[in-house]
C-alpha cells in the first residue's frame, strides 16, 4: 500500500451498544471486530481460531445472531447491539447456558466454550424450546476438539428447559 493511500484510510468512528453499555470509539478502516474487543476493550472472550470463520471460536451475538467477529470489520458494529460472552453472567450469578456447560461437563480445554455459549445464546433468544437437531445445526460453525459435542448439546438442551421454566439470569 502506497504512502498516500494509508493516509486516506482515516479512522472511523463506531457507536454501538456492548454487552448493556453504550460505546464510542474510533476504529481503523481494516480492523475486525474481534480485534477491537480483544486488543482495545479487553474483552478476551471470543477467540482467534482460524482468521477464516470456519472454527466459530470468535463467535459473537450481533442483533440477536451468532456471528464470526474474526470476520466481520469493527466498523460494521456501528449502531448495533453486541453481546460477547462476557456479558452473559448478570450481577446475580451465571447465565443459565454457563451454570448448564458445567454441570453437563461441556468443558475440557475451554478454548472453544465462548464461541459455544454465544452460538447457543442466540439460538435460544430467537427459539427457546429447539430440538436437538436445531442445536446441533447452531453449533454446526463451532468447532471441539475435545468434548465429542455430546455433552454440549445435552447442555444446551438443559439449559433450554431451564430457561422455558423462568430459571434464567
Amino acid at each position: 500500500m502506497e504512502l498516500a493511500e494509508q493516509r486516506s484510510l482515516s479512522p472511523i468512528w463506531v457507536r454501538f451498544r456492548l454487552n448493556g453499555r453504550e460505546v464510542a470509539l474510533q476504529v481503523s478502516p481494516g480492523e475486525s471486530a474481534l480485534h477491537l474487543l480483544r486488543e482495545k476493550l479487553g474483552l478476551k472472550g471470543a477467540k482467534e481460531g482460524c482468521g477464516m470463520g470456519e472454527c466459530g471460536a470468535c463467535t459473537i451475538v450481533v442483533d440477536q445472531k451468532a456471528v464470526n467477529s474474526c470476520l466481520m470489520m469493527a466498523a460494521q458494529l456501528d449502531g448495533k447491539e453486541v453481546l460477547t460472552v462476557e456479558g452473559l453472567e448478570s450481577p446475580v450469578g451465571l447465565h443459565p447456558l454457563q451454570e448448564a456447560f458445567l454441570e453437563q461437563h461441556a468443558v475440557q480445554c475451554g478454548f472453544c466454550t465462548p464461541g459455544m455459549l454465544m452460538s447457543a445464546y442466540a439460538l435460544l433468544a430467537r427459539n427457546p424450546t429447539p430440538t436437538r437437531r436445531e442445536i446441533q445445526e447452531a453449533l454446526e460453525g463451532n468447532l471441539c476438539r475435545c468434548t465429542g459435542y455430546e455433552q454440549i448439546l445435552a447442555a444446551v438442551e438443559a439449559a433450554a428447559k431451564r430457561i422455558s421454566k423462568g430459571e434464567s439470569s
